[in-house]
């Protein structure tokens, strides 16, 4: 386990695999899997209740003081990523199939990671407060803004935006990110102290959705159409998206002449994609027999970053420490 941890597959991971292995051998059907429908959409809820009650909306304001490195990671995350995301559709499609492609794309436009990013720019000895603001942003905007880009991509000539999407991430996101800004003055303080009952509730929230969206693709006969070589393909072109991704954002910040902490931050809150806040607007935007197919190239994304990220700012920890010795 040490071997695992040190290149980045910890615990969770495994039981990240372990849930969509059960999904694919075990799926809830029936009136169990009504009832796991309405369990993960009042954990989500939860999720981002806590979430509004411990983020700490003056950490935000000071981090927004650094322009320049904020309109670069929103920029990254929200042009670039969409742009790149689009032409390797186009190139990998006719291989992927509509389904996957749908969500290749909706991948390509989901907001950065939060507590990764932050962990690793701290790691990597990068500017903390900045990665905070970035990332914390970078969600904020994407509950909004995610949607409409999927619209933009996704939808063109279907009848525009369907309402009742909106509608349920309005209520199921949105709405409850709002009510734990609003209780935070009250309650923030003792849930940053437990953290222990985010990250139960966070990891739970996506174990549930990742079991649910599995179920579904297996109860609806989606794996049986999805071949190998779609599979391999996959994979291919989302390791040639990271690989791409994370170029760009290592030579942005030399060729913008940011701070080596700045970079840092550029790199881990640029480049990632957040599983904890794509899968629940996933659920909200596509029906659940797809939903296994969609979110599958986030999963193989997430992983694969988590894998790269903890490689580099474990290089980046040691470079600091050789440096300052």
């Amino acid at each position: 386990m040490t071997f695992l941890n040190r290149v980045g597959i910890d615990g969770y991971m495994i039981l990240l695999l372990c849930t969509m292995a059960l999904g694919l051998m075990a799926p809830a059907e029936g009136l169990a899997a009504l009832a796991l429908g309405q369990i993960t959409f009042w954990a989500v809820a939860l999720l981002f209740f806590l979430y509004g009650a411990k983020l700490d909306s003056g950490a935000v304001k000071a981090g927004l003081t650094n322009w320049r490195l904020q309109g670069l990671t929103l920029a990254a995350t929200y042009v670039m990523f969409p742009l790149v995301g689009l032409l390797l559709s186009i190139v990998c499609g006719p291989f992927l199939g509509a389904t996957v492609t749908l969500g290749f794309l909706f991948l390509a436009v989901l907001p950065s990671t939060v507590q990764s990013s932050i962990a690793f720019t701290a790691m990597a000895g990068g500017n903390v407060p900045g990665a905070i603001c970035a990332a914390s942003v970078s969600n904020l905007v994407g509950v909004l803004l995610t949607p409409l880009l999927v619209a933009l991509f996704l939808h063109t000539g279907e009848g525009g935006i369907r309402l009742d999407p909106v509608i349920k991430i309005g209520t199921q996101i949105l709405f409850p990110f709002v009510l734990g800004q609003l209780a935070r003055p009250w309650i923030g303080e003792a849930v940053r102290k437990h953290k222990t009952l985010t990250l139960i509730v966070d990891r739970g929230a996506i174990l549930l959705i990742v079991f649910s969206a599995f179920s579904a693709g297996t109860v609806s006969g989606l794996w049986a159409l999805l071949p190998l070589t779609t599979l391999a393909m996959l994979a291919v072109a989302v390791l040639a998206f990271l690989a791409i991704t994370m170029s760009l954002m290592v030579w942005t910040g030399r060729a913008c002449g940011l701070a080596i902490e700045d970079r840092a931050v550029l790199f881990y809150c640029g480049s990632t994609k957040s599983l904890a806040s794509g899968l629940p607007i996933a659920t909200a935007l596509f029906p659940p027999a797809d939903l296994a197919a969609i979110v599958l190239p986030l999963m193989m994304y997430h992983m694969a970053q988590l894998l790269v990220c903890a490689s580099v700012s474990q290089k980046a920890a040691r470079k600091s420490v050789v440096t300052v010795s």
